[in-house]
């Protein structure tokens, strides 16, 4: 049994002896069948991809500078016109407005007067104008 078995692992190194020096074999011949560019054609080529490279590498550079110019200014021009509005709301208190309603600042704006009736629990909301709301 065991000269069978050292038979068998000596045929296994053999071929995979041979595997390995066919491999190389077979890839030196297929190298030998690759069509090589010259070296004019070499040349011309690299030249080719290096130049389409740099005018591809200008225009993406030239583009990002120019949709960044225009979020930075566009930003700031957004902002200085949102700064009159904001000025102009200041100056007109109390006119009314397109729809009939009255600009009101922060500081004309009171809160109302809560109570709560501990017997009931009810709870009496009365605004400034008058309205009473009362809820249990």
């Amino acid at each position: 049994m065991a000269k069978k078995e050292a038979k068998i692992d000596n045929k296994k190194e053999k071929k995979s002896k041979k595997d390995k020096t066919s491999f190389f074999k077979s890839f030196k011949a297929e190298l030998k069948k690759v069509s090589w560019p010259t070296p004019k054609q070499l040349i011309n080529n690299t030249t080719a991809v290096v130049v389409i490279v740099i005018i591809l590498a200008a225009i993406v550079f030239v583009l990002d500078s120019a949709f960044g110019a225009a979020n930075k200014y566009g930003i700031d021009s957004i902002k200085k016109s949102v700064a009159p509005v904001e000025q102009t709301t200041e100056s007109t208190e109390g006119e009314t407005t397109e729809n009939g309603s009255e600009d009101v600042n922060a500081d004309d704006v009171v809160e109302p007067e809560e109570s709560v009736d501990e017997e009931s629990n009810e709870v009496t909301i009365e605004a400034p104008d008058g309205v009473t709301a009362v809820t249990e």
